[in-house]
């Protein structure tokens, strides 16, 4: 641990949390925010994880992003957005652990599963959660379209988070297998338009989902656009979906 003059202190930023998400991190949970932040800076010292270090930047662009895709439900009231008190999480393609351990320091009755296919990143997450101490997070190391077909991931998750990884289309597709009938996919998005809603709805549809709403954010610093996509699951993922490696990517569902 850091001795406290050395330390880089995260803003509190009670008062915008609280404008912005209705909400603010208690103490125990602002002090897990501080100690991910500095991991996350010493791990960055060997690994590529992410190049956002000021601590202003880290705030508004990996917590409070993280976290906004809840906020119609109320952070922090202990359920999912479907009522769901003991939720289970898969974060897809979750890099340095984002949106997943935000999620999972706020939220301690759900499950969260990191996932991503980075054996050292998620060497790396295995070590932060631990030292973290938070047992509702586990990482793993694999590929959304191989889990996809396998029977303990697939249709096991009620909500499935996936953030800065590919197309929409392609998130889709990763993430609606993974889903229970009635869970929820949340894609974290940047500049959005009404024509790729449009665009995506066959796509999900043949997924066996249905964009329910698409919400729009502004970030309190540095006032950038930012979207979350909320595609429920309404029917059985069919068996060919998610398709081989590499596919989702090179032939996008249309």
């Amino acid at each position: 641990m850091l001795e406290n003059s050395d330390r880089t202190w995260l803003p509190e930023m009670g008062e915008t949390w609280q404008k912005t998400l209705s909400w603010q991190p208690n103490p125990a949970q602002q002090i897990l925010f501080q100690r991910l932040y500095e991991l996350i800076c010493q791990g960055n010292q060997q690994l590529n994880l992410t190049r956002i270090t000021d601590p202003m930047e880290f705030w508004e662009k990996h917590l409070w992003d993280s976290l906004v895709a809840l906020k119609k439900w109320g952070i922090g009231n202990g359920e999912s957005g479907m009522g769901i008190r003991n939720c289970r999480v898969i974060d897809i393609g979750t890099g340095a652990g984002f949106p997943g351990i935000p999620i999972g320091i706020i939220q301690p009755n759900w499950q969260v599963t990191l996932l991503d296919s980075t054996r050292k990143k998620i060497a790396f997450l295995e070590t932060l959660v631990e030292n973290l101490d938070i047992k509702n997070v586990t990482a793993l190391c694999d590929r959304a379209e191989k889990i996809g077909q396998q029977s303990q991931h697939r249709e096991s998750y009620d909500l499935a988070l996936i953030r800065a990884v590919g197309t929409a289309s392609e998130c889709a597709e990763y993430a609606l297998p993974l889903l229970k009938i009635g869970g929820l996919a949340i894609l974290y998005r940047g500049q959005w338009t009404e024509d790729e809603t449009t665009a995506l709805r066959s796509p999900v549809t043949q997924l066996g989902g249905i964009i329910e709403s698409v919400e729009k954010f502004t970030t309190p610093i540095t006032n950038s656009i930012r979207h979350c996509l909320y595609i429920k699951k309404i029917a059985s993922t069919p068996a060919k979906f998610p398709r081989p490696v590499g596919i989702p990517t090179q032939k996008p569902l249309q």
